[in-house]
Parts: structure tokens; C-alpha cells; sequence
């Protein structure tokens, strides 16, 4: 239980559905994900779950 769940005085419950993405041992750049020009909130999202499924790092637990 964190410190925050302490003070709130909730128990930490688990992530919805199951889902998980790890990106731990990535060292990719946000600008590499996401290019260098501006992009909406539609497209940072399609190009997240792009990287994401390109990568391989998706999965259920």
C-alpha cells in the first residue's frame, strides 16, 4: 500500500481489465514515437498503439 492509498485510506485495487505494457528497457525518444512535428491527441494515440504493437511489449495478465 502507497503512501498516497495511506492518506486516502484506500486499498490499491488492480488494473481494469487486465491489460498491461511494459516499456521498461525502451529507449526511445518521444520525437522517435512521435515525429518532431505537432500532432493531435487522435494521432499521438494511434501512433502509441502502433509503436506499442510493433514493439511487442502489449500483453493480458
Amino acid at each position: 500500500m502507497g503512501l498516497l492509498d495511506k492518506v486516502r485510506g484506500k486499498p490499491k485495487k488492480k488494473a481494469f481489465g487486465g491489460y498491461c505494457i511494459s516499456f521498461k528497457g525502451k529507449t526511445d525518444t518521444l520525437e522517435e514515437v512521435f515525429g518532431s512535428g505537432d500532432i493531435t491527441p487522435s494521432e499521438m494515440t494511434k501512433l502509441l498503439w502502433a509503436y506499442i504493437k510493433k514493439k511487442k511489449i502489449s500483453g493480458k495478465k
